[in-house]
């Protein structure tokens, strides 16, 4: 069942202009000496103003302009355990474990139904998800490597799947073959990227900010997926959670997986997910049902961050890793929705 919980308040406190990006960065889809499980075990609690720095936040508009929010944070009750994780059985590594579980969906009547059709397609080369009538959640580092925005995020689209294509006796570019989805392209207007992504606020790469969330320029007219809080894992028993993508291998295609997860902290999930690189960025969702009712209901519960390097003990380790929508990354990533804290308050 899903457990609503009072959100903390995001608040903007100031908003100044920054010069514009130099958009020079390249797209990285594979992160090395990041901090994952292990090394978050040793961190210390963020403390409140810590946190207002790390969820203070960069906005990146499409004529390059570019400010920075400073933000505060109220209601928030600090967990004094720290960095807590959950370890359940051995992990196995790698994108791909032994036989691959991932299906390609080919048929037009499911690739335009929810919920797959909430997934999208970024043009850096990495998928997302609708989460309101203008808004896409995907990874910061599609977009930014910590120290600079990538070359293709300038001119950043976002790929919604055509429910059908207009003239299909004619061949054009984008549009439908053996059954793989063609794309109605849209043009991005701002992006949000959390302050806690840069390298020198978080000293290193930190994956728990590993996400962002663009506007687009249009508002499309389908379903989207609604965000939740990530429950822990004995929350969901035998739950299994699930994303879509566009896994570069299996190019043009909407690939669809399900799996359970190894390893918890409070900001990541490593998991069992087959997934190949293009699949980075896609909302991870669970299906459970609401309060006092039959009815199950599907919700964000984290970004899939896609197959990094972590340091493990000084060594180096592949995991797939999703970052967990906490209550206070739900309380950002709804302000950035709705540009108030009034529709944030349970989530």
């Amino acid at each position: 069942t899903w457990h609503l919980k009072k959100i903390p308040q995001i608040v903007s406190e100031r908003t100044f202009s920054l010069e514009s990006p130099k958009f020079e960065a390249k797209t990285k889809l594979e992160l090395k000496s990041v901090c994952g499980i292990e090394c978050q075990r040793k961190l210390p609690a963020p403390s409140s103003s810590d946190l207002k720095d790390l969820l203070s936040y960069e906005t990146v508009f499409e004529n390059g302009t570019r400010t920075l929010t400073e933000v505060n944070v109220l209601g928030l009750v600090l967990d004094p355990a720290g960095n807590t994780t959950t370890r359940r059985s051995s992990r196995k590594k790698r994108q791909i474990y032994g036989t691959d579980s991932r299906f390609s969906i080919y048929d037009k009547r499911f690739m335009t139904n929810f919920p797959f059709n909430t997934a999208v397609k970024i043009s850096t080369g990495c998928s997302g998800i609708l989460i309101s009538p203008k808004h896409v959640l995907t990874a910061a580092h599609c977009l930014h490597n910590g120290k600079d925005y990538v070359k293709g995020s300038k001119r950043l689209r976002v790929g919604l799947m055509k429910t059908k294509s207009r003239g299909d006796g004619r061949k054009r570019k984008g549009a439908k073959r053996n059954g793989m989805p063609s794309f109605q392209w849209t043009r991005v207007k701002s992006t949000h990227i959390p302050k806690g992504w840069f390298k020198g606020v978080s000293g290193d790469i930190a994956l728990d900010y590993d996400y962002a969330v663009l506007e687009l320029k249009r508002p499309h007219k389908r379903k989207y997926m609604e965000l939740g809080i990530s429950p822990t894992v004995k929350m969901m028993p035998r739950s299994m959670i699930h994303f879509s993508g566009f896994d570069n291998d299996r190019s043009g295609q909407l690939v669809y997986r399900f799996c359970s997860i190894s390893d918890e902290s409070n900001d990541l999930f490593y998991q069992y997910c087959d997934a190949e690189p293009g699949s980075t960025g896609s909302g991870v969702y669970l299906r459970l049902k609401e309060p006092n009712k039959k009815k199950w209901k599907r919700k964000i519960i984290a970004v899939y961050s896609g197959h990094q390097w972590v340091d493990v003990n000084g060594e180096q380790q592949d995991y797939n890793v999703a970052v967990r929508i906490t209550p206070l990354k739900y309380a950002q990533i709804c302000f950035w929705i709705h540009g108030n804290d009034e529709n944030c308050t349970q989530g």
